[in-house]
C-alpha cells in the first residue's frame, strides 16, 4: 500500500459565482454592470479560467447583496451537523459529482453554516 497522499483540493470559483448569480435572478452582463466591470471578466471566472482574488469575489457578491465569508476547517475533524464525517470524508469524491450534485453539496453545506453562524450568535 502507498503512503501517497491526495492532491491538495484547490478551489474553484466558477460555479460558487454563477451559483449566487442564478440565485439573484441575474445574467452575467447585469452582475458586471452592478459591480462596475465587463461581463466577459465575469464570464472568464465562471469558466474557471481566472480565479479572482478575494477581494473581486466579495466585490461581485455584494453587487448582489452578499458578503463572503472564509472559515478554514481542518480536514481530519468532525463536521458539525455532519454526524461523525470529517471534512476530508465529505469532499471525498467531489471531483466525479455533476456539477448539479455539486450546487445541491454546496447548498446542503451553506445551510450548515448558517445554522452554526445562528448557533453561535445565540
Amino acid at each position: 500500500m502507498s503512503n501517497m497522499t491526495a492532491p491538495p483540493r484547490i478551489p474553484r470559483c466558477g460555479a460558487f459565482l454563477r451559483s449566487a448569480r442564478l440565485r439573484h435572478g441575474l445574467d452575467q452582463a447585469e452582475l458586471a454592470r452592478r459591480a462596475g466591470t465587463g461581463q466577459p471578466a465575469i464570464s472568464r471566472i465562471e469558466r474557471d479560467l481566472v480565479s479572482p482574488s478575494l477581494e473581486t469575489l466579495n466585490r461581485l457578491l455584494e453587487a448582489m447583496g452578499e458578503t463572503l465569508m472564509l472559515a478554514a476547517l481542518p480536514l481530519a475533524e468532525p463536521v458539525a451537523g455532519a454526524g461523525n464525517q470529517d471534512l476530508g470524508e465529505l469532499l471525498s469524491g467531489h471531483e466525479q459529482l455533476a456539477v448539479e450534485e455539486r450546487l445541491e453539496q454546496a447548498a446542503r453545506m451553506s445551510e450548515i453554516a448558517i445554522d452554526l453562524a445562528a448557533q453561535a450568535e445565540s
